[in-house]
């Protein structure tokens, strides 16, 4: 009935804790025969089971508010949401191990991963700056090819879990000491079975602990599961998976000029708007969320041929800016104002400004998430100040999005020329191609574009943003993935929208492989 609303509860004051309340009588009242759960919120009342969200749960969950409920972990977190400019999370194998054992050990019911298989962002459905591809780190990547050792690793952990199931069910539960940082968690059976789960959270050190009448060496962090509390069946930091390697290879080249086409996106002026206001309207209220892009235009009269300077503050993602039709530049940013400054030359008689507002996404989280807003805040060229004059805006953003170019029906709406081998800001470019053979995952290689999005046979593979590197100097993200049940056996229809200075004609369609591990 609730995720992870007590982050941001002390933001409504006392509102907060009766909205939780009232969540929860609203859920239990539907009496639906079935538990419900607040995740990450330790207040949720009875009946409803708070339950924990994160990468530590193992550590640093509470525990249930009542006992007469159970301990349940509702997010294990296999890595996390990346940004564009980020690198990708990683956890260890062994960590995500130890964290699991030691929830089961302190009565833990129940553990599930977010995520155990990576997914794809299609469309515009990432969030703000989010990239394309979802998890990729987790057991099982984006393409659903198994990551080793992390996958083989947690099969063995399962398995000797249910080795302990018994004991586990139906036993009693009781710790002892080992240690200074040593412990013993033990679930004693009426049949007299017995499971024992020795933990060492010594993080520099292994230990030598005695439990049972029986010596036993524990490596630094790591829990040894003993499912008859005298041998071990696994150690959360002896991982003895193989690790393997993702690799891909070139199936497909779009390196021929001939084959592509190009449209470029027109540039809009005040007179041919739909849209007028005399302030700079919000860009996700104005949009609907139909579009990443917006466009603000205002004409304005000037005396003479002169030199300025434009001054743009936004706090969407991206702002491009043209003056009487030609490009003068971009800035983009990220969760606070940022600026585009750029000399600019007016003209004597009517001058064109226009500028276009780029949302990566729209932010899902936070309080009052109802009042944020995104967009352009404020304009001026030298002394004068724009924000209230009148303003022209087109709803749907881009002229190619809302003909859907990127279709079979729409692609015949606009006049494509051939490919001029020069690239430009904000065009459209058009192809055909084979499926290759085969049943490896395929994935499109943008390392030479800057930042659009992609289409295949109408579909969005997602949005890109190659140009934009992580503090490693590469990209968050650069293959992308095509699903084969987005394609056809021939004539395969690819459309992308490139904001920057991208070179289409490097591209290349990949398979995508792991190496072979005998023992999995």
């Amino acid at each position: 009935i609730e995720n992870e609303y007590q982050r941001i509860e002390s933001a409504f004051n006392g509102k907060g804790s009766r909205y939780v309340q009232w969540a929860a009588g609203l859920a239990v009242g539907l009496q639906t025969g079935v538990p419900w759960i607040m995740c990450s919120q330790q207040d949720a009342p009875d009946p409803v089971i708070n339950t924990c969200n994160g990468f530590e749960c193992g550590v640093n969950f509470e525990g249930p508010n009542s006992p007469n409920k159970p301990s349940l972990w509702t997010e294990n977190w296999t890595s996390f949401v990346q940004r564009y400019g980020e690198e990708p999370f990683i956890r260890s194998a062994a960590d995500i191990a130890f964290q699991v054992a030691l929830f089961i050990a302190k009565n833990g019911t129940y553990v599930n991963y977010y995520m155990y298989h990576g997914g794809t962002n299609f469309g515009r459905t990432a969030a703000a700056n989010v990239i394309t591809s979802y998890y990729d780190q987790a057991p099982l990547d984006e393409y659903g090819l198994i990551r080793q050792p992390l996958w083989g690793h947690l099969k063995e952990l399962h398995a000797a879990i249910k080795l302990c199931k018994v004991p586990l069910l139906a036993g009693s539960y009781e710790t002892s000491s080992l240690g200074h940082l040593q412990i013993a968690y033990v679930f004693k059976g009426k049949s007299g079975k017995c499971a024992a789960f020795l933990v060492n959270n010594d993080n520099t050190s292994n230990a030598r602990v005695r439990f049972q009448n029986i010596s036993f060496e524990l490596p630094s962090m790591s829990i040894s599961i003993l499912p008859d509390c005298k041998n071990v069946a696994f150690n959360t930091a002896k991982v003895s998976t193989q690790y393997n390697t993702r690799s891909r290879t070139v199936q497909y080249k779009f390196d021929s000029m001939e084959r592509w086409e190009e449209f470029k996106e027109p540039i809009p002026i005040f007179s041919n708007t739909l849209l007028k206001a005399n302030a700079l309207l919000d860009h996700m209220s104005t949009t609907k969320d139909t579009s990443d892009y917006l466009w603000y235009t205002v004409s304005f009269q000037h005396e003479s041929d002169a030199e300025a300077e434009l001054s743009v503050v936004s706090n969407a993602h991206v702002v491009h800016a043209f003056v009487n039709g030609a490009y003068q530049g971009y800035a983009h940013g990220g969760k606070d104002n940022f600026a585009l400054e750029n000399p600019i030359e007016l003209k004597n008689g009517t001058n064109h400004i226009t500028l276009l507002s780029v949302m990566v996404g729209f932010p899902n989280s936070g309080a009052y998430l109802e009042r944020k807003t995104a967009g352009i805040q404020s304009v001026r060229i030298q002394n004068r100040y724009l924000n209230n004059y009148q303003w022209g805006y087109q709803k749907i953003g881009l002229l190619g999005e809302n003909l859907s170019i990127f279709t079979d029906n729409g692609r015949n709406e606009v006049e494509w020329s051939r490919f001029q081998g020069r690239h430009h800001r904000l065009i459209w470019y058009k192809t055909v191609f084979d499926a290759p053979g085969g049943n490896d995952p395929l994935a499109l290689n943008l390392g030479s574009m800057g930042k659009g999005e992609v289409w295949v046979n109408g579909q969005s593979i997602g949005r890109y943003w190659v140009s934009i590197h992580t503090p490693q100097q590469r990209p968050s993200q650069t293959w992308y993935n095509i699903p084969r049940s987005f394609l056809k056996p021939e004539e395969n229809q690819l459309v992308l929208v490139e904001e920057e200075y991208g070179d289409p004609l490097r591209i290349t369609l990949d398979s995508v492989s792991i190496t072979k591990d005998a023992k999995y």
